[in-house]
């Protein structure tokens, strides 16, 4: 995997006076929290989400035991979003805090490492499974659910959180649960038929930040991001020339887009391609860190994967279905 900015690190909060007062009083964080969950009372349990991927996961889990509120709709970009006292009321009253982790909540963690309700979903994939981020020991890349036998972790622990909380519904969650891996597993079947159909000379994937590098692992693609691992760091010429150098001498058919980062950057790259008396396209807009529209195919994980795939594939392959 190629790597075009590494200049990823761990943010620190900034809240007004007002959302920290409302904070619980709570103890340093534990390697895992699920000792401290106490059972709830009666059902719908009450859970906030903050990425909009992570919302689907816990209703397909849940179902009609679990009332879901995400923080993050479509269009957001969770590396820059920052928390009002209206959020942190939610995250308070909430019965379970689902989030990614691994610091892809940036302006957030700080937050949700202090409350004793909240849950990383990404706690349950094994170290040695996850990208360490380049000349930074301690940071990993957050990106973890473009490897779908990654995310079927991820199923596995809201399982096991709900389960905890809400005992009665176990039997209930351990059946939704199954089901929802059965179906990601045709979803990793299929991501790799489709890459399949990509000559390997082709299978290069480059968007506006280095969002795919768990994807370009599990499928096969040489990834390249025109921004680091976070959409704080910005690209600058430098950047953008040496991705165009690449672009020209790789013969790059096309580059993509992304649903939540400004397109300019990539527009720029494409500007400078052209200079070079080459051309690239834009092959189209990938969801990365967060799913698209509720009650569109790409307003859930499987269908936001689904078309980042078909998207890909076209680009590459020069717009063949």
């Amino acid at each position: 995997m190629w790597i075009m900015n590494s200049r990823f690190k761990p943010w620190v909060l900034s809240l007004p006076l007002l959302a920290l007062s409302l904070l619980p009083q709570a103890e340093a964080q534990q390697p895992d929290k699920l000792g401290q969950l106490q059972p709830v009372r009666q059902t719908p349990v009450r859970v906030v989400t903050t990425v909009n991927f992570v919302t689907d996961l816990v209703q397909q889990v849940g179902a009609d035991r679990v009332r879901v509120e995400g923080l993050m709709g479509a269009g957001v970009d969770p590396h820059l979003y920052k928390a009002s006292a209206g959020d942190v009321r939610k995250l308070r009253e909430a019965h379970l805090v689902f989030y990614v982790g691994l610091h892809l909540e940036g302006k957030l963690m700080e937050l949700l490492e202090r409350m004793p309700n909240t849950v990383a979903v990404a706690d349950a994939i094994p170290r040695e499974r996850l990208i360490q981020t380049p000349g930074e020991a301690y940071a990993y890349d957050p990106h973890v659910w473009f490897d779908v036998t990654l995310w079927k972790l991820a199923v596995h622990r809201v399982r096991d959180v709900l389960s905890k909380v809400d005992p009665a519904g176990a039997s209930t969650y351990r059946a939704n649960a199954a089901a929802y891996v059965q179906r990601l597993e045709r979803l990793d079947a299929f991501i790799l038929q489709q890459m399949a159909r990509v000559p390997s000379g082709q299978r290069v994937l480059i968007t506006a930040h280095d969002a795919f590098g768990y994807f370009g692992r599990r499928y096969g693609l040489e990834v390249r991001g025109l921004q680091g691992i976070s959409t704080v760091t910005e690209a600058g010429v430098r950047d953008i020339r040496l991705l165009a150098d690449f672009i020209v001498q790789r013969r790059i058919r096309a580059i993509f887009v992304e649903a939540t980062v400004p397109r300019r950057a990539i527009e720029a790259v494409v500007a400078a391609v052209r200079a070079r008396g080459a051309t690239v396209t834009v092959g189209g807009t990938l969801f990365s860190d967060a799913a698209g529209s509720p009650g569109t195919p790409e307003g859930t994980y499987v269908g936001m994967m689904e078309h980042n795939v078909r998207t890909i594939v076209s680009g590459l392959l020069g717009g063949v279905p």
